[in-house]
Formats: C-alpha cells, sequence, structure tokens
C-alpha cells in the first residue's frame, strides 16, 4: 500500500477538484436569502471567501471550510498545502485564525495508517505556524483521499473585508504567482522537474497572513483570494459583486517559472476548460490570444495569492510592503474603473 501514489487515488486535485462555478451558481440559485438574521454580515450572496457573524460591537467570528483531493504524493507535503489553503479564507477576510477542526476521508483499504498520520502531521505544522491549534474533527472511511480543514477566525467589524467592495479607480494587486494547476498536471504526468515542483510548494504552503495586516489599512477596499476558479474566476466575482470593470494587464502576471512553457506543451487540467466555459460574457480577451495563455488565466489555483484592491496613490507602497513581508511575486496587475461589471484583459 506504500507505494501508491496519492494522485493515482484521485480523480482530480486540489482546488481543481471544485465544481465550476456556472454549477455553483445553479445550486444556490434558490437559496432562500439570509436577511432575517440581522448578525450575519456575509453569507452566500456574492461568493466571498467565508461566512462572516458579528458577535458585539468589537468581534466578528469568521467560519470557513475547505478540502479536496491530493494534488502532490507526499502524504506531508498533502497535509501542508491542505492546511494552508483553508487558512487563507480567514486571512482573506481580514481576519486571524483561531483554531481549526481537521476534515479526513481516506481509502484505508489502500493506504496504510502511517500515510494517513503523515498527512495529519503536515497540516498540523501548518497550523502551528499560524499559531493555532487543531482542536477535533471528523473522519470517514472514503473511496478517494480528501483532507482539509474547518477553520474559524477572528477581526474587527471595521477590519472585515468583503470580494465585493472593491472601487472605481482602485489598482489591484495579486499576492503569488500563477501556474498550479499547470504544475498539478504535469505532476500528475511525471513531467514536472524536481525544481518547479520545489517551486509549487513554497507557494502553496505560504500563509496569506499578509490579508490580516491589510485589512487593518483604510486604503485596502476589497480582498480574495484566487483559488479553483483561477484568477479570471475571482477577480470576475469581484468585478461583479462590486459593480466595478477589471482592466488586468498580461504583462504584469507573475507566473510560476515554468508554467508558460508547461501550458504551451499541454499541461492543462480540465478544470481550466471549466471555468472558462463558466464565465459567459463577463470576460473580453485580445482576438489573438492563444488558447495555452487563457488557459493560464483560467488554471485553478490550490492555496493561491490574494487579490487586493486599493487606493491607486497607495498601490505602490502597499505592493512593496506586501513584498516586504515575505511574497516575492506580488506584483500590480491592472484597476478598476466604473463601467459595465466584467474584466477586460489587456
Amino acid at each position: 500500500m506504500t507505494s501508491v501514489r496519492l494522485t493515482d487515488l484521485a480523480h482530480g486535485g486540489g482546488c481543481g477538484c471544485k465544481l465550476a462555478p456556472s454549477v455553483l451558481q445553479q445550486l444556490l440559485a434558490d437559496k432562500a436569502a439570509a436577511m432575517p438574521f440581522a448578525g450575519l454580515l456575509v453569507g452566500t450572496e456574492t461568493g466571498d471567501d467565508a461566512a462572516v457573524w458579528q458577535v458585539d460591537e468589537r468581534t466578528c467570528v469568521i467560519a470557513t471550510t475547505d478540502f479536496f483531493m491530493p494534488v502532490v504524493d507526499d502524504p506531508y507535503d498533502f497535509g501542508r498545502i491542505a492546511a494552508t489553503n483553508a487558512l487563507s479564507d480567514v486571512y482573506a477576510m481580514g481576519g486571524k485564525p483561531i483554531m481549526a477542526l481537521a476534515i479526513l476521508g481516506m481509502p484505508l483499504d489502500k493506504l496504510d495508517v502511517d500515510t494517513v498520520r503523515n498527512i495529519l502531521a503536515g497540516g498540523e505544522a501548518i497550523c502551528r505556524e499560524a499559531g493555532i491549534p487543531v482542536a477535533g474533527g471528523h473522519s470517514i472511511d472514503s473511496a478517494e483521499p480528501i483532507y482539509g480543514l474547518a477553520a474559524i477566525g477572528l477581526c474587527a467589524p471595521a477590519e472585515l473585508r468583503r470580494n465585493a467592495t472593491a472601487r472605481a479607480g482602485d489598482t489591484i494587486i495579486l499576492t503569488k504567482g500563477i501556474g498550479v494547476g499547470i504544475y498539478s498536471a504535469a505532476f500528475k504526468k511525471r513531467a514536472l522537474p524536481a525544481d518547479a515542483y520545489d517551486e509549487m510548494l513554497a507557494s502553496t504552503t505560504l500563509l496569506n497572513r499578509i490579508g490580516h495586516e491589510l485589512a487593518k489599512d483604510d486604503d485596502v477596499h476589497a480582498i480574495t483570494d484566487v483559488t479553483g476558479f483561477g484568477l479570471l474566476g475571482h477577480a470576475l466575482e469581484m468585478a461583479r459583486g462590486s459593480g466595478v470593470r477589471l482592466r488586468i494587464e498580461q504583462s504584469s502576471l507573475p507566473f510560476f517559472t515554468q508554467a508558460e512553457a508547461l501550458a504551451q506543451a499541454g499541461y492543462i487540467t480540465g478544470a481550466s476548460k471549466r471555468n472558462w466555459n463558466s464565465y459567459g460574457d463577463g470576460v473580453t480577451l485580445p482576438a489573438d490570444l492563444p488558447e495555452w495563455r487563457r488557459a493560464l488565466l483560467t488554471d485553478p489555483q490550490t492555496s493561491g495569492g490574494l487579490l487586493v484592491a486599493c487606493k491607486a496613490e497607495k498601490a505602490s507602497a502597499i505592493r512593496d510592503r506586501i513584498e516586504a513581508a515575505g511574497y516575492p511575486d506580488a506584483r500590480i496587475i491592472g484597476s478598476a474603473v466604473a463601467v459595465t461589471p466584467g474584466i477586460d484583459i489587456v
């Protein structure tokens, strides 16, 4: 059992397992409004990163859950990536995690106990790095390996940041490079070089804790994290929720060092294509954009970076602060304007 590749046991991996945006919209279309609950500041209205409940005038509770199937074969690395990804939702709301619960589904007829223990150990290591306990959880015997966290965090009401509060005139910053889905597709086919694996692991296990610090800045208006719907999908949620149009500059986007070459070689996930088909008419691309480059824009990110909308005059200083905090790929990638909501890639 120990020789089995984790990724061979799953039909998908990482945030590429997420349902397509269009399918999720259909599932939530008839969901009753949460208006009777005055304390619920954030629910499902704009596809935000977590639910938020205001306890009193000083405290909001942030609650989220995230889990998926393996994106790598090393069980410890899988646990670290999944935990980092789950905690990202709290940071994206401007919060600070306080504890987590483990979510575990494992095919115990195919994996030994030590492998599963190492997955849990990887998740616990990331939670220790975040300064929180894994205080419990739930496990089941499942056909495919699944791991993640339910995470709880806190923030002050004034420091809550949403994906739907960008303003016309804002500058848009992305804090991590793009290419996790491309790399994972190559990895599954044993075509990912060792240095590229190390690059992917460094990015996907880098906590998005900078979100908690950015939320204290009044010049930062909106934050979301870029995960399974790709850069375009999460940017489109921000644009539509905020009633603005995002202008994203291709030349400014940070990509993993080998992402473009691997995309041109055909290492593209099925989720990337599902993402594109879900965006509808919300995205305008250059007429001569090759399909492989479009795939980078729709590439599902696992534990991706934060998409930040901030006051234009302060954008360079904010980007520099993000980089200095340990995010070397942070880039200014575009701006928001007050026209029909959507995205223009230029």
